[in-house]
């Protein structure tokens, strides 16, 4: 369990840490559409200039649907390449919604995401879904999405952005990611940071 004595606002990562994951699913869903080297392409760590730059939101989802057609040898359409691209996004566990909908009452609550206007759309479809919640701003103060602020993590102007738009005092701020190098930069700047380990959930350290 984490010492949240001293804490008075709470950073969430969302995929792998509020929304379950998994890569390789996307991975081999671009090698079923002959894009076999799609896991060169994009890893939790190492992703290539085209899928930067829709996390900043520097190209549109068509523009990046046209660039990664260069790479597949057969006709796809549209729709193929956004199930391909969503397959990585699994579901929310109950039981960390309603641990959100708690903390949000006794912290303030946002959530920071590296994601695209694509993955929004389903993991916003999925939560309706299931939960009969429009979107995550019912779980959070509010959120805060790469491609919309044209700034992704690990980049400090991010969380800096984040801490000065809300008044928040970073020794006084919990951020939780479950990527290292996203969490080292938030603790030089103060933050105090938690790497959520692999199979390990928020549901058991808050």
């Amino acid at each position: 369990m984490i010492d949240l004595r001293n804490i008075k606002n709470i950073i969430f990562d969302l995929g792998g840490v509020i929304l379950n994951i998994d890569y390789q699913l996307t991975i081999d869903a671009f090698k079923k559409l002959s894009l076999n080297n799609f896991d060169q392409f994009y890893s939790q760590f190492t992703q290539n200039d085209l899928l930067i730059a829709m996390e900043k939101g520097e190209i549109t989802p068509q523009e990046f649907r046209i660039q990664l057609r260069k790479y597949i040898s057969k006709p796809v359409s549209d729709i193929m390449i956004d199930n391909a691209w969503n397959a990585m996004l699994l579901d929310f566990p109950p039981e960390r919604i309603v641990l959100l909908q708690m903390l949000k009452n006794k912290y303030r609550t946002f959530l920071l995401s590296n994601t695209n206007s694509i993955h929004l759309d389903f993991y916003s479809n999925l939560l309706n879904q299931k939960f009969d919640l429009q979107n995550l701003s019912h779980l959070f103060e509010k959120e805060y999405y790469s491609h919309e602020l044209k700034m992704k993590k690990p980049d400090s102007e991010i969380f800096e952005y984040v801490l000065r738009e809300n008044d928040l005092i970073p020794s006084e701020t919990l951020f939780i990611d479950d990527t290292s190098i996203h969490v080292e930069s938030a603790i030089k700047l103060g933050i105090n940071g938690y790497l959520l380990k692999k199979g390990e959930s928020i549901t058991d350290i808050l």
